[in-house]
Parts: structure tokens; C-alpha cells; sequence
């Protein structure tokens, strides 16, 4: 199989099954109910959630200046913010392509070497790694009782214990596999540990770390607010805390499996909101109207952003 037809298959067979999981999000709710969730929702509050949306992506692209620095660049603002736009509309095409736009943004219109420009992506996405896992540690913190209740009522103990010894001494092998592989994946798994603690200490050494730290806060709690503001779009849907938090996690790591989330997004959401209570229907039309909103900002900002991009730099 040639790389080609390997980049091929990586772009259609996620989209194949983010279809199949929108066909089963209409198992659920059938579209002429979901489109009148989509009629009924209160737009002001979808605003206000994409305002906060827009707010992280520019602090993004601040925060992107704090990396090229250290290395004698100083890109125009209004390219850094283009260059981020553009990477979330390609990510929706081509997961994880979006990376490898942005560096090739900067360095066709800021000289800035793509190896370098990609380099500090990649620490960026270290520290928002960091994050996510900071949020999930500060939701088992908070929801602690509720998850052992809950783990209580749908699990058996003796396979929780069996789970977790079997775990202990799966990961003390696996530790040992790949400290001593010198090819193949387990090599590749003792780069990217590498790199992570490379990124992270990077991070602490940087002469801006403070204004990076705060802008990296900054980002991920406008996302947690434009997820937060959104809810009461959706008429009559109560998510305690702890819902909000727990679905949060749960379609952030959904954007990752399909491209932007397509089709799975609404169930991951509708999934976490349900283990609180919250009736199946609105929660799977919240996620569904917070899917779209993302996407259409995306789409419009990122669209326009190829569009500016070149009259914003006619010297070039």
C-alpha cells in the first residue's frame, strides 16, 4: 500500500464513520425533531458561547508568539490569527493536517521555517495536552463520590480489583518494553514520552512563561464557557457542574476520533449529560446545535481567513 492511498484511507474512513454514527444519532432523535430543537434554540446564548469560542482562538494565536520568540521571529498578529484559523478549517477535512497548514502559513508569509514553525505547534499542543488532563483530574476531584457510586451501581468490585491488578502489572511490562526498545513502535512510544517531557520543561524555561501559562488557562477556560454558556440555548435542559464538565471532556476527546467531532460529538455529550440524569433528547439536541455552532464558526472564520490572508500581505 503506497502512502498515498494510505493518506486516502485516513480521510475517508472517518468520515464513513462519522456518517454511520449521524445515522444512528436519528435513531435517537428523528431529524424533524432535532430540526425543531434547531428552530426552538435561543441564538443569543449560541452567541455568546461562539463569542468566547472566537476569544480562544485569538489568545491562541498571542499565545504563538511567546514560541517563535525565543528563535528572532515576530510574526504580524493578524497572520498568527489567519494561520490558527486556517489550521481548525483544514483539521475539519483532514484530521490533524491542520498543524502542518499553520507552520506552512508562516512560513510562506512571515519566512518563518516550517520545521520551526511546526516545532512550536507541537509544544502547543504538549501544553493544551497538560490542560485536558489538569480538567479531568479537577472533574474526578469534584465528582469523586458521584464516580464511585457510580462505578458502585455498574460495575462488579471483584472485576474493578481484577481490572486494575491486571492494568498494574500490564503497564510495569509494557514500562519495560519500551525502555529497552531500540525500533519500532516501541521506539516511537519512548520518542513521544521524550518529546512530552522535553515540551513540558521547555514550557518552564521559556523567558515568557508566565504570559504563556496565563494564555494557555485563558484558552482552555473559554472553552469550558463556550460550552457552559451554550446549554441554555437548548429550552428546560438542567446540567449540574459536574455534566458540564464530565460532557466537556467527553467531546473534546470525540473532535479527536472523527473529523471535528462529525456525528459523534452529540452522542459523547448526550452520553455524559444522561449519567447525571439529563433526559437523552435535549441532551442529544444540545450536543448536535453545539457541534453545529463550533463548526460553522470554523467554517465561516477559516473560509474567510484563506480569503484575507493574501490582502492582508499584498507585499508579498
Amino acid at each position: 500500500m503506497n502512502s498515498r492511498t494510505k493518506k486516502i484511507i485516513k480521510i475517508i474512513i472517518p468520515l464513513l464513520f462519522g456518517g454511520g454514527l449521524i445515522w444512528y444519532l436519528f435513531t435517537i432523535i428523528p431529524p424533524k425533531t432535532l430540526l425543531e430543537y434547531f428552530k426552538n434554540a435561543n441564538y443569543w446564548w449560541i452567541s455568546l458561547g461562539l463569542f468566547f469560542g472566537i476569544l480562544s482562538h485569538l489568545s491562541r494565536a498571542y499565545r504563538w508568539k511567546f514560541m517563535l520568540k525565543p528563535m528572532g521571529y515576530t510574526p504580524r498578529f493578524i497572520n498568527s490569527a489567519l494561520a490558527v484559523l486556517i489550521g481548525y478549517f483544514v483539521n475539519l477535512a483532514i484530521p490533524r493536517a491542520g498543524e502542518v497548514s499553520r507552520a506552512s502559513v508562516m512560513a510562506n508569509y512571515e519566512n518563518i521555517p516550517f520545521e520551526k514553525g511546526f516545532g512550536t505547534i507541537v509544544a502547543e499542543r504538549i501544553a493544551d495536552l497538560i490542560m485536558m488532563f489538569l480538567i479531568i483530574g479537577v472533574t474526578l476531584l469534584i465528582q469523586f463520590d458521584f464516580i464511585i457510586q457510580l462505578v458502585k451501581e455498574k460495575l462488579d468490585p471483584v472485576k474493578i480489583i481484577i481490572g486494575l491488578a491486571v492494568c498494574l502489572i500490564g503497564g510495569f511490562f509494557f514500562y519495560k518494553y519500551v525502555r529497552k526498545s531500540t525500533k519500532g513502535l516501541g521506539l516511537k512510544i519512548k520518542n513521544f514520552i521524550k518529546s512530552l517531557v522535553e515540551g513540558v520543561t521547555s514550557i518552564f524555561r521559556m523567558k515568557n512563561k508566565w504570559p504563556f501559562i496565563f494564555h494557555t488557562v485563558f484558552i482552555w477556560a473559554m472553552y469550558v464557557l463556550m460550552f457552559w454558556a451554550t446549554i441554555p440555548a437548548i429550552d428546560g435542559l438542567q446540567v449540574p457542574f459536574g455534566g458540564i464538565l464530565v460532557g466537556f471532556i467527553a467531546g473534546g476527546f470525540s473532535i479527536a476520533a472523527t473529523n471535528g467531532g462529525i456525528g459523534l460529538y452529540p452522542l459523547a455529550v448526550a452520553g455524559a449529560f444522561t449519567l447525571f440524569g439529563v433526559p437523552e433528547e435535549p441532551s442529544t439536541a444540545f450536543g448536535s446545535v453545539m457541534w453545529a455552532a463550533q463548526t460553522a464558526m470554523v467554517i465561516l472564520f477559516g473560509g474567510l481567513s484563506f480569503l484575507l490572508l493574501p490582502i492582508c500581505n499584498k507585499a508579498k
